[in-house]
């Protein structure tokens, strides 16, 4: 066998955005089942840890080991003794997703753009939250209104709902002649939220996927107008939200003038970027701007997940997973604690 020539190209390994649709599809089906298969604590429980929603009764309150917001009111009054209620293990999980697919998630730099990253994050929820009884259902949130895809089991039905992301036309968020070509009804992300806890009537895992710039307000003592509703949704069912953002959008190259333009509006400025100053700038306010996202997160009761499209998007929701199940070892009142 002769020796191999070194100085022979090597192709390059295509990138998930140049695949088709379906081997898109494959490829990410094959990450997740080798990277994060495994993750789940058994077929009972959902992408995150925590208790079962099914009532199986109520006991005794037991200082430093419940949590208040399981207190049974009912049979505490009725007793006189404090209680908490005993809930069994979700053996049938109902998910619910809202997938953002505004013009503002047509936006990436890296390998992936931040659409890409969304599908490849419902992906994970959907192999992983799999499972005999399971179901997966889905907002879409669209320049052209929310689409709603119904809550059904199965392989054949995740895939068809991956196409739907995949397939969804790119229209772009704004036209030099008409101007923006969102539709003047269109929903945002607080009546998509709204809309999810309407059709989510069984207790269960909702999956928020967004960058959470819809509606966030230019004063940051302000509460967002889509943090209410994940409130409202963070109250009954177990919330992840999907934060998707871009290197780009927390700072600038230095390249010279370039033609800044909101996706969602249309409104364009030229910018020269070899001004440190306004680089810095820019960059603190971004920070603040997702500071401002993650506080109201934190607000609402949602679990809060980060991807980046210039990150291993795989490699973070390991790490992520890894500390949920960590912090739902560590009795409650540690945390409270801590958190003091």
């Amino acid at each position: 066998m002769g020796r191999r020539d070194r100085s022979a190209p090597v192709a390059a390994e295509p990138v998930l955005t140049d695949l088709t649709p379906d081997q898109r599809l494959r490829q990410l089906e094959i990450t997740v089942t080798r990277r994060l298969d495994g993750l789940l604590h058994g077929e009972l429980r959902g992408l995150l840890p925590g208790p079962g929603s099914e009532s199986a009764g109520s006991r005794e309150y037991r200082p430093g080991e419940d949590e208040v917001r399981r207190m049974d009111w009912s049979v505490t009054a009725r007793t006189t003794v404090p209680h908490v209620r005993v809930v069994d293990a979700d053996r049938e999980l109902t998910t619910w997703l809202l997938v953002d697919a505004s013009p503002s998630m047509e936006y990436g730099t890296a390998e992936l753009d931040k659409r890409e990253l969304a599908v490849a994050a419902v992906a994970t929820v959907g192999f992983l939250t799999a499972g005999p009884g399971n179901r997966l259902g889905a907002q879409v949130l669209t320049p052209d209104g929310l689409h709603r895809v119904p809550a059904r089991g199965g392989r054949s039905h995740l895939f068809g709902l991956l196409r739907t992301l995949l397939a969804a036309p790119r229209v772009g968020g704004y036209d030099a002649d008409v101007g923006p070509r969102a539709a003047p009804d269109a929903a945002d992300l607080a009546d998509a939220l709204a809309a999810v806890g309407r059709v989510a009537n069984r207790r269960g895992l909702v999956v928020v996927v967004s960058d959470f710039l819809d509606g966030l307000p230019d004063d940051p003592r302000l509460p967002a107008s889509w943090e209410r509703p994940l409130r409202r949704l963070t109250v009954r069912h177990q919330v992840l939200a999907v934060e998707v953002t871009d290197p780009r959008e927390l700072e600038l190259p230095d390249v010279g003038l370039i033609t800044l333009a909101d996706p969602e509006t249309g409104e364009r400025r030229e910018v020269w970027t070899g001004d440190r100053r306004l680089r810095e700038r820019y960059a603190e306010a971004a920070a603040a701007q997702r500071d401002q996202v993650r506080s109201a997160l934190r607000r609402a009761g949602a679990t809060h997940l980060a991807l980046r499209t210039d990150r291993d998007w795989a490699a973070d929701i390991v790490r992520h997973v890894h500390a949920q199940r960590r912090l739902a070892t560590v009795p409650a009142a540690t945390r409270r604690g801590g958190a003091a």
